[in-house]
């Protein structure tokens, strides 16, 4: 804990005392909003390292993208959505190609702003599960699955266990969530999953600023007794989940969260943390080129605040994917206009022709890391499948194949829903270039 306070003070000293650039001119430029403080830095740090080490990488071994350097700049947010507005608003006149809120409360106000301003938000397997809808969100990429297909796939191996969906009559599913934007999201279809499939739904908010006192919650789950329980939590929200079920005996083989908790979340647990279960679309560890890349040219050479032990969990795993999505980004839009300074129309277009085929992931370092990810005009998420990975103990391990999310069930809520957004939005901004059927 003294490694990673110290390590957590170093890198607000840094961020406080590196100003951001004046201008963008000579690079392109990508800021990258983190916390690496308060409540929510447990899970913001892994991330953040991922996310920065990544792109550093890039310019250490590659000198950029197409020979052009990346401008690197940090902004903490805190987790705060205030203050995730504030470093949007500093960052916007410096031309960033993209912006990567990294808390769907953050992202909810810039949605609006993007259009107007031709930045595109990458707002990465989380924020508005609507906005993969390219057509009435073209500024927004979530890719590769939404919260909402997290959710239907959760479900579906939950059916599996059971025997079918079927047989998910009659039982009660629990779901505790951060009480902010994030764990909200996914209700209305859980909702219509419970009234489709005949399960009772019992629902355990946790406020932002209760996160590390969750024990009525989880009194309330041994009162109710839920078959399975659901988890969608960041921050300090998880670890303490983790050992309130080993508190209260809940079956960890029957906890299974959305993507975010990480090793340590689990670890802080002990012993009876065992057998609990996330969603993940991505491999941990250092086994791939780039991750080794990473080591050597970035982490090795003390270019990096990730402790070496860390590189390769789950969370800074995420970090690089992240990063690997803004510089194909790039890369595209560079290739698509033939410019090497490109800007933020540019990178949508790149992101919009997105195409991490499996040559190309190889090509890139990350052969075996993730399944291919194809984005279109159409579709800016990909709503890719995930596999469930389970705490042994010690590590992650995976324990099934990739389940599809159930598109029969979440695209008509994702169509609903952003109509929806679009209609409540008197002057929405429309497409300038409309997508043509095969996109």
């Amino acid at each position: 804990m003294l490694k990673r306070a110290i390590a957590i003070g170093l890198a607000a000293a840094t961020l406080a005392a590196a100003p951001l650039p004046a201008s963008a001119q000579e690079g392109i430029y990508v800021p990258l909003f983190t916390y690496r403080t308060g409540p929510f830095s447990g899970s913001g740090i892994f991330i953040a390292n991922g996310k920065r080490d990544y792109l550093t990488m890039l310019n250490e071994r590659d000198g950029g993208i197409g020979g052009v350097k990346l401008i690197i700049e940090e902004c903490e947010t805190g987790y705060d959505t205030k203050k995730g507005v504030e470093c949007y608003e500093a960052v916007k006149d410096k031309k960033p190609v993209m912006v990567n809120p990294w808390s769907t409360g953050i992202t909810l106000p810039l949605i609006p702003r993007a259009a107007v301003d031709k930045i595109p938000v990458l707002s990465m397997a989380y924020g508005l599960s609507a906005s993969a809808d390219g057509n009435r969100f073209p500024w927004i990429f979530n890719p590769p699955n939404t919260y909402w297909d997290g959710l239907a796939m959760i479900i579906k191996y939950i059916g599996d266990q059971e025997g079918g969906l079927e047989k998910l009559k009659g039982k009660k599913i629990g779901y505790i969530y951060l009480d902010a934007g994030f764990g909200k999201e996914p209700i209305p279809l859980f909702e219509q999953l419970a009234k489709d499939y005949g399960f009772e739904l019992k629902m355990y908010p946790v406020a932002g600023t209760e996160m590390q006192n969750q024990s009525s919650q989880w009194l309330g789950v041994r009162r109710d007794r839920p078959d399975y329980m659901v988890m969608y939590g960041w921050g300090a929200m998880n670890p303490t989940a983790i050992k309130e079920a080993v508190k209260v005996n809940y079956p960890m083989n029957k906890f299974i969260s959305i993507w975010w908790p990480s090793e340590d979340d689990a670890r802080g647990a002990g012993p009876g943390a065992k057998g609990f279960k996330t969603l993940n679309w991505h491999a941990v560890g250092t086994n791939f080129p780039a991750i080794q890349d990473i080591q050597k040219h970035v982490v090795d050479k003390g270019k990096s605040q990730s402790p070496k032990d860390q590189v390769g969990e789950v969370l800074y795993n995420r970090g690089v994917y992240n990063s690997m999505l803004i510089a194909e980004g790039i890369a595209q839009a560079q290739k698509i206009t033939g410019k090497k300074v490109v800007n933020g129309e540019d990178v949508r277009r790149g992101l919009e022709s997105l195409d991490l085929s499996a040559a190309r992931l190889k090509e890139l370092g990350f052969e075996g890391f993730a399944d291919p990810l194809k984005l279109t005009c159409s579709d800016h998420n990909g709503h890719k499948a995930a596999f469930i990975q389970e705490w042994d103990g010690t590590k992650w391990a995976k324990v099934t194949q990739p389940i599809e999310p159930m598109a029969a069930k979440v695209q008509p809520i994702q169509e609903a829903a952003a109509k929806d957004y679009v209609e409540k939005n008197t002057g929405w901004p429309k497409r300038t270039e409309p997508c043509d059927k095969s996109s």
